[in-house]
């Protein structure tokens, strides 16, 4: 019985190819869609989960406020983890990182540097916390003592040309000699930890700001078996009584926690899953980029109706051609065909097509995987060998072959045998309002998102042409000039003679992602905590205004004729707010910084600089300041106009006079600016190709329904045009059913996407508005495709002979 249902449902697929050909293509391009995001959602959902106990493992995070604008840190003090194992017996181990950035690390017998970029200092915890496992090396002993570090075996190849690289040595930034004791696989690349290769031993760390006041450390705890987080909740707010009072008292003499809530100042420690860490923190000084729970139910939902749209294209393209087999329902029926076995007959039809597409989808997936991960950044791999792949993915199949084909095949096997073997079924089909519901379905879907890509690559466009308040074109950041130690500023003053530079500074601070440092000061005469002003000390020299076209709204910049500017300092318009003060008024007012003991540092203010964006456009701009202190960590160059080649390869050739042997490493500033929004970035392409695919699919459905309107209204169509109407008439009247289904589409998507999308740009501070062009363009876009797709077939039932259409009558 299945032998023969599955021979009359191979030849009737052969009899009708394009239209086959039209379902199997809608529904692989939606298979592969939803393929490609579900295998995308998979691996952003299993970040982190890898790694052993993995639900015991949380991170502490501190919300504080002191003297400034609120903050959310993944960064606690770094005596922390030690009071938490002390005074909370339900943890079972800490670990600390220190990240530090890239550093350049070079073997005791070769002066080459090798930069890595991402390194940290950690705890000897970290193996054990965590589960890795040791290529070699002993895991308890790797990081206990100083001087010790674990390397990636990529990282022992780059530096050893081997993995076995037990007990060889490193230098770091050309100072202190570290031993390899251990060795382990590459991070997976859905980990926080992914993109570092070196793990220095924390013991090698001196920490001058190692106090509770300071928040440097990423800390994470380990629960013991069957512990709720819940319950360590209140022992470790109570920390902030405990010890951080007590440190405060130090330096404010009598204050008490209910005085410090009083000035409106807070802390709250809390703490936060490992497997929750990339969805859902969004905080200052996380380790690695995180991505968003809120892309993921974007992508959820464009996977969802890719599929739905390929679905009802099927059914909208397979009713649409049902006139043409039902005679075949009526003769089979009049043999004595039941209607469950045309249904069954139905549904295996649409069940070898969509078989047919999966195969068709998987191959598509298999091809365009390696671009996708490009795009979005991932490694993903096709999982050929896992049976709970292959099993979910056949039930999926399966199931949407059913859904797909359900109505059609009910809907054929109602045909009435004596009216359609009269030939009298083109005007007793029904279902128009289910198709029609359809197809506003499609176009509602394809407005939303195409209302989505248009806000984000308007966002985008935003972020890239808000005045950020410095110059980040034509600005070249040459990295780790501090190799070059004394003789870095020779080759600051070398670059800066060069015609095609236009000037160059020196500091490790800068607009774009570096260094950061909060610290707290103090206006004179107003010394008390709830007067505290946290802001940004950045050390610059006196180039640095100038450099970035910082502009200055009060007093002068710094001046190298004035020996007293060493004690002067600039601040920004966020720091006036919260000191009260106008820029007029902050000018000669001194300032002292640290407390205590540390509020030895006095300055006086020479300037004040407009608010320019330092942080990502998710945040407000905070309180900054800038001092005269060395920092030579990276050379900003400002290029003139001209050939930047020509220019890069000047600077070069002084760079290897004075450090032969060692690459320049350089990007230019708008890269690294772009690298603070590469998930947005990603998200607007990803957004855009399967906005496309959802379009093309939508048309698929619509351009069948407009051959199902044609065909059922062939003789209408006829007579018309033997009464005189013109081309142009006949296909208004088709065109026009059409196109008001849009409208009802249009005006259906448009507050559904105004309102998700509105909600998405809540999560940036600096905002684009989603204002009535966007709208319209939206609007506009939906009714050109509608057009074109529907012209094909309205056209070409005007133009056909009437004579054929009538000659049955």
């Amino acid at each position: 019985m299945l032998k023969n249902q599955l021979k009359i449902a191979w030849r009737s697929i052969k009899k009708q190819p394009f239209l086959n050909s039209l379902n199997t293509l809608g529904l692989a391009i939606g298979i592969a869609g939803t393929l490609m995001i579900s295998l995308y959602i998979y691996d952003e959902l299993n970040y982190d989960k890898m790694f052993a106990d993995a639900d015991r493992i949380h991170r502490v995070n501190v919300d504080a406020k002191f003297g400034g604008p609120a903050r959310e840190m993944s960064q606690v003090s770094g005596p922390m983890a030690e009071a938490i194992l002390n005074d909370i017996p339900q943890v079972e181990q800490t670990l600390r990182f220190r990240p530090w950035g890239t550093a350049s690390l070079s073997t005791t017998d070769s002066r080459d540097l090798i930069l890595e970029q991402k390194t940290a200092f950690a705890d000897s915890t970290l193996v054990d916390m965590f589960g890795l496992e040791l290529l070699y090396g002993n895991p308890k002993q790797a990081l206990s003592g100083p001087n010790k570090l674990i390397i990636t075996e990529t990282a022992a190849e780059k530096h050893f040309k081997t993995t076995e690289a037990i007990g060889q040595k490193l230098v770091l930034n050309e100072g202190d000699t570290y031993t390899v004791t251990g060795v382990i696989e590459d991070l997976p690349k859905n980990s926080f930890l992914k993109d570092y290769s070196v793990f220095m031993s924390m013991e090698s760390y001196t920490d001058q700001y190692l106090n509770w006041g300071s928040h440097n450390y990423n800390t994470f705890i380990k629960l013991k078996e069957k512990v709720d987080p819940a319950d360590i909740a209140a022992p470790l707010q109570g920390m902030m009584e405990k010890y951080l009072i007590p440190y405060a008292q130090e330096f404010f003499p009598g204050i008490t926690l209910e005085q410090f809530e009083a000035s409106g100042n807070y802390v709250y420690y809390s703490t936060m899953p490992l497997t929750d860490i990339h969805l859902y923190s969004n905080r200052d000084t996380d380790m690695s980029q995180n991505g968003d729970i809120n892309n993921i139910y974007i992508l959820s939902f464009i996977a969802l109706f890719l599929i739905a749209l390929a679905s009802i294209n099927f059914m909208n393209l397979s009713t649409a051609y049902s006139l043409k087999r039902s005679k075949e329902v009526g003769i089979r029926k009049t043999l004595g065909s039941d209607k469950s076995a045309l249904i069954r007959q139905f549904l295996t039809e649409s069940g070898l097509i969509t078989f047919g597409a999966m195969l068709i989808g998987i191959v598509l997936v298999i091809i365009t995987l390696p671009y996708f991960n490009a795009l979005a950044d991932k490694h993903l791999e096709f999982p050929y060998f896992n049976p709970i792949f292959w099993g979910f993915l056949l039930l999926s199949v399966a199931i949407l072959g059913l859904l797909s084909g359900s109505y059609p095949a009910f809907f054929m096997s109602k045909f009435a045998p004596a009216k359609v073997l009269k030939g009298v079924s083109g005007n007793t089909v029904g279902g128009s309002r289910i198709r029609s519901v359809l197809v506003v379905v499609q176009f509602t879907v394809s407005v939303f998102l195409i209302i989505g890509t248009l806000v984000v690559s308007q966002q985008l466009r935003f972020i890239q042409n808000k005045d950020l308040g410095y110059s980040k074109d034509q600005v070249l950041l040459v990295n780790n000039v501090n190799r070059l130690g004394n003789g870095a500023v020779s080759f600051k003053q070398d670059v800066k003679d060069l015609a095609s530079v236009g000037n160059a500074t020196m500091s490790g601070y800068l607009p774009t992602p570096s260094y950061r440092s909060d610290s707290s000061f103090f206006l004179e005469g107003k010394l008390s905590q709830d007067e505290v002003v946290n802001m940004q000390g950045w050390r610059v020299d006196f180039d640095y205004i100038n450099t970035l076209d910082l502009d200055l709204l009060a007093g002068r910049d710094f001046d190298p004729r004035i020996s007293t500017d060493s004690s002067a300092i600039i601040i920004n318009e966020s720091a006036l707010k919260v000191m009260q003060l106008s820029p007029e008024q902050a000018l000669g007012k001194r300032i002292f910084n640290g407390i205590g003991e540390e509020s030895t540092n006095e300055y006086t203010v020479i300037g004040v600089i407009k608010n320019f964006h330092f942080e990502s456009m998710r945040q407000v701009i905070r309180p900054l300041s800038l001092q005269l202190a060395p920092s030579n960590d990276r050379l900003i160059v400002k290029l003139n106009s001209g050939n930047f080649e020509n220019a890069i390869s000047q600077i070069q050739e002084l760079w290897d006079a004075q450090s032969p042997g060692i690459g320049l490493d350089y990007q230019f500033m708008d890269d690294s600016f772009n690298e603070v929004y590469q998930n947005e970035q990603r998200l607007g392409k990803i957004f855009i190709i399967f906005t496309v695919l959802s379009i093309f699919i939508a048309c698929l459905g619509l351009f069948g329904l407009a051959a199902f309107n044609a065909q059922k209204r062939i003789k209408e169509i006829g007579v018309r045009k033997v009464l005189g109407a013109s081309v142009s008439q006949i296909t208004y009247r088709l065109s026009f059913d059409f196109l008001k289904l849009v409208a009802i589409a249009i005006i259906v998507a448009l507050p559904l996407g105004w309102l998700a999308m509105n909600r998405w740009l809540e999560d940036f501070t600096y905002r684009t508005d989603i204002g009535l062009g966007i709208l319209l363009a939206a609007a506009i876009v939906a009714i050109a495709i509608a057009l074109i797709t529907i012209s094909y077939q309205s056209i070409k039932a005007a133009i056909a002979n009437p004579v054929k259409s009538l000659r049955t009558e």
